[in-house]
């Protein structure tokens, strides 16, 4: 196996807007310039968006100024709307994120209005963004809403393909409060190539129940080579009742790595920025191969062993 995978790194946006406690500028510049280092397509640096609607992103003029770019890694960062866009080109974003919800109570919940209005807004948003920067689209919900129950994959393509109309480079299909399963992942894998193979195709997992590395792997088999994950596996969404965060980064390249693909990360040095995490926020955080090690990190034997060894020789 020597497919390329792709990490999109979300956790200084994705990750942080739900901490309880903010995450001082200085400490959100050193992440994003440590995991420039680290080898992901893209950063997802912060959210241009009111800073009473996300206090803990108050600052994202600031950490886009300040951040050192590398070569070859994509700076984006997500946009609301059209104010939030404007500021995002005025600091030299790389990519514009837009998100809605492929679930209209989610939406309402979520962005506090009904899709075809938010689908209007982006629409403006892609329009401005138009020759200048590439567009994402994110949809939320499309492996199910805790309101509604299923989502019909084929609402997913229909918004998939009025946001296809309208140029945008890539989609990113999320499974926002972890109710996906892989063989509806398969399923849904299966149509996107079919439909959007043009697009720069991402999928984007929670762990809320425990089947998020199983639905990367199933993913990854159907063909698709993007992924967005979250260092320490922080995130999660506030109306999905028991909601844990995103995939955790390291676990999900730590399982690929070891199976032969290649992701083009240096993954020594994220577990090293993922044992940090805790110190930062005051917590412990989900991810599971920070705190095992890889499993190729062995360990002494114990006391004992070579005296039985010597003993059956």
């Amino acid at each position: 196996m020597t497919q390329r995978i792709f990490f999109n790194e979300v956790v200084t946006r994705d990750g942080f807007q739900i901490e309880p406690q903010f995450v001082p500028t200085d400490a959100k510049v050193a992440l994003v310039d440590e995991l420039s280092q680290c080898g992901f397509a893209k950063v997802e640096v912060t959210s241009f968006t009111l800073a009473k609607a996300i206090p803990m992103l108050r600052d994202a003029d600031e950490v886009m100024g300040r951040i050192r770019r590398v070569p070859g890694v994509e700076y984006t960062v997500l946009v609301p709307n059209v104010r939030g866009a404007e500021r995002a080109l005025e600091a030299r974003a790389d990519e514009l994120n837009v998100v809605m919800s492929t679930s209209e109570t989610h939406n309402l919940a979520n962005l506090r209005m009904p899709r075809e209005k938010s689908f209007a807004g982006l629409r403006d948003v892609i329009a401005l963004a138009a020759g200048r920067v590439p567009v994402n689209v994110s949809l939320s919900t499309c492996f199910g809403c805790p309101m509604e129950g299923e989502v019909p994959q084929d609402e997913v393509l229909r918004w998939a393909e009025r946001f296809a109309q309208l140029g945008v480079r890539g989609l990113t299909i999320c499974d926002t409060t972890g109710m996906a399963h892989p063989a509806q992942v398969a399923a849904m894998v299966d149509a996107l190539q079919r439909r959007f193979g043009h697009l720069q195709l991402t999928l984007h997992f929670h762990n809320t129940r425990g089947m998020g590395l199983a639905n990367v792997l199933a993913a990854v088999q159907g063909g698709i080579v993007r992924f967005d994950g979250s260092l320490g596996g922080l995130g999660g969404c506030p109306y999905a009742p028991g909601a844990s965060g995103n995939i955790s980064s390291e676990d999900a390249i730590h399982m690929l790595q070891a199976m032969g693909y290649d992701t083009g990360i240096d993954l020594p040095h994220l577990l090293a920025l993922a044992r940090r995490l805790p110190q930062l926020l005051g917590h412990d955080v989900p991810g599971q191969v920070a705190k095992a090690g890889r499993i190729e990190d062995l360990h002494p034997a114990p006391e004992g062993v070579a005296e039985l060894r010597r003993a059956v020789a």
